[in-house]
This record gives structure tokens, sequence and C-alpha cells, in this order.
């Protein structure tokens, strides 16, 4: 396989800093979105990466672009055209352009010209029920990654190295399954782990089952998510795939499937004149169900190691053993449930659970009062022998 990397190409030094599959997709449009401003936008963004480059050694003329473009988008957000929050992208691209090939600014002075991008957006969580509603919809695959994602709290981009080697179930000592352990990006400098309900489980172990009813080889190494196939005799099977020769479903293509899911399901409604954001988006969404879910019975640290939030010098002093991070996650299971089945599943084990706690606690009761009946009957009978003998020696 011929390698198509130029290290003199700034195009080529630019893509090679994007790693996640989104990034791939979005940066290059926000790049392109960048140079179309003072750069002829007809051309190619490869040729427009050349012209700028050129420009490496005029720190002032690339400072005032940058300015420029910044006020303009401002201006452009005032008038409503975009919204405030896809200013930071865009320079977030450019920015990146110039730090991988070389181009020096005084990038202090140039982010005082950046809004404010509010972390907290006004979008909220799916509802359960809103949830429950997408996992109506009539693909395979839509349950084990809807569920995955919701109690995991995983990016998009975590399924591109998620393989099946990268969950193991975990149980406890009666070898009931309890939950799973996730890796999330593993051999990569942002490497962690986090965990997946039994519900969330059980269904990507369905998914899995169905692909080796269907011929398919599976081993660690297979990827978690794959193309459909069709499954008839109908002679036009090929155009689907064949269960047999799976092909990797990647990030946009989940993205893809969920979107089409909740479409389709109606859980989108159209959006009213000058509103651009809806109540829940989708991808992200479901990493901040996780996240609200979680943070109800959970510490908040240990959710942030669940979700990867860098947790700044914490890091340096908090070092919780998997066990802790897991024992904490489980109290949060319930919320991370949602078929009802599943629920009331839980809720038969802890009350049988908690039967066979009260019937211990009462034989533990019946056996101190045996015990103590044992021991009164004994203080008496040697009572009474004292008075005997006392009675024989008068």
């Amino acid at each position: 396989m011929t390698l198509q990397f130029d290290e003199d190409d700034p195009l080529d030094t630019f893509q090679f800093a994007l790693k996640a599959e989104e990034s791939k997709r979005q940066y290059p449009r926000r790049l392109k979105m960048f140079l179309d401003f003072g750069i002829d936008p007809k051309l190619q963004l490869r040729e427009q990466c050349q012209i700028f480059y050129k420009a490496k050694n005029d720190v002032k003329w690339a400072t005032s672009y940058f300015m420029k473009f910044l006020e303009y988008q401002k201006h452009r957000a005032a008038r409503g055209e975009i919204l405030p929050t896809t200013i930071p992208n865009y320079y977030k691209a450019a920015k990146l352009f110039c730090v991988m090939n070389d181009i020096v600014l005084n990038w202090q002075k140039i982010a005082r010209g950046v809004p404010y991008q509010n972390r907290a957006a006004a979008d909220r969580p799916p509802t359960i029920d809103e949830i429950r509603k997408l996992l109506e919809y009539p693909d395979k695959r839509i349950n084990p990654v809807i569920l995955t994602m919701i109690s995991s709290g995983i990016r998009l981009g975590a399924w591109d190295e998620m393989k099946w080697k990268h969950i193991t179930p975990i149980e406890d000592s009666e070898k009931n399954m309890i939950a799973a352990k996730l890796l999330v990006y593993p051999g990569d400098k942002e490497e962690y782990y986090t965990f997946l309900t039994p519900e969330a489980y059980n269904a990507l172990r369905e998914w899995i089952d169905y692909r080796l009813t269907h011929g398919e080889t599976i081993s660690g190494d297979s990827w978690v998510m794959r193309d459909i196939w069709q499954t008839s005799e109908r002679s036009y099977g090929a155009y689907f795939g064949l269960a047999k020769n799976p092909r990797q479903l990647k990030s946009l293509g989940i993205k893809s499937l969920i979107e089409r899911a909740i479409r389709s399901q109606g859980l989108w409604k159209p959006l009213s004149e000058g509103n651009r954001r809806r109540e829940w988006k989708g991808v992200h969404g479901f990493r901040k169900f996780f996240k609200t879910q979680t943070e109800l019975v959970m510490k908040s640290i240990n959710v942030e190691v669940c979700i990867g939030h860098n947790i700044g010098v914490s890091k340096s002093y908090y070092k919780p053993t998997t066990k802790e991070v897991l024992d904490d996650y489980l109290k949060a299971v319930d919320l991370l449930t949602i078929n009802n089945e599943s629920r009331l599943s839980k809720q038969v084990e802890r009350l049988t659970e908690k039967d066979r706690e009260s019937q211990y606690i009462i034989q533990a009761k019946l056996q101190e009062k045996d015990d103590a009946l044992v021991t009164l009957s004994d203080q008496v009978m040697r009572l009474m022998a004292e008075m005997q003998e006392f009675k024989r020696k008068k």
C-alpha cells in the first residue's frame, strides 16, 4: 500500500494531526470556510493551503487575516446567520493548520477575539421513553449501539477502535454477570476504561451470536459493529454484503444509523423558524444521559473517569482501583437500564437478596433465642442442684 503523504504539503501536514473519523470529516471543511474568507473559494483546499502557507513569514498579514475573519463571523452571528458557538470551531481548525505548519502567531492576542463558548448547552438528554421508542427501530444494530452508548458514556469516535476483545464481562462471587468492562481508545495515549450494564452487554452478545449463526467467524479481533447483510436467498444479496466477509461500520456510519432511526421513529420534530437547536442532540445526547444519570448516585470524579474526561491535577492524587470505580458504577446500573424487563429482573434480584438477608437475620435471632434458653436452662439446673446440696448438708 502506497502512502499518500507529502511532508512538504501543508494540507497533508494538517491532516496528519487528525485521528478521529469525525475530525477527519469536519476539520477540513472548517479550514475551507476559513480560507474561503480571503482566498479564492473556487480553488481546491490544497491550493488554498499552499497560498496561505506562503505567507508563513508575514506574521502581520496572517494575524490580520485571523482578526478580520473572526470579526466577520461575529457580525454573521449577530445577524442570526450562524450560532456564536460555531466560530470557535473555525478558529480551532485554522489554528491547528498553523501549528502543524510552524506558522507562529500571537495566539493569546488572536484568541481574545474568539466568542466565549458556553459549555453548558441548552439541549437536554433524551428521556427513557424516547430511548425506548428509538430501540424499536427495525435494525438489529440499533439496540447494541444505543444501549452501549448510554450505559458507558463513550464518544462516537470510540466505535472506530472497538473490537470484541475490548469488552470483558464481570461476574460476582456467585457467577452472576453484574457489568462489563470496556476499554476505550486502546493503545492510544487517550486510552481509558468504562463499564457497560448487563442489559447493554447482553444486547452486544446477542448481536455477536446473530452474526455467528449466519456464518461469520468471530474472534477477539472482530469489530463490534459491522455492515448489515442480506439474510434471504435472493440473488442480489451481494448488494448488501456477505455475513462471512464483514466490513467495519465506522463512527460516521453509526452516526447515520442513529440519525436515521431518530427521524424514522418521529423523535425529532421540525425546528421552528429561527431555531437552530434541537431539544436533544442525537449522539451527544446519549453521553449527556449517562452523565446526568450517573451523577445522581456516583462520585462526580468517578463519572469523569468513566467518560474519559481529563480530571486535571486531581489525576496526580486520585488513583482509584478499577474495583473502586466499578463498585461506584454499580450504584447507577438501574438508572442506566432502559428496558422494563431488565429493570424488573434487577428488582427481583434485589428483592430475592433482601429476602435472603431477612431470612438470615430471622435465623440468627432464633438461634440467639435458642442459645439464651439453653444458657438459662443450664443456670436453673445448677441453681436447683445447689439447693438440693444445701438441703442435704443441712
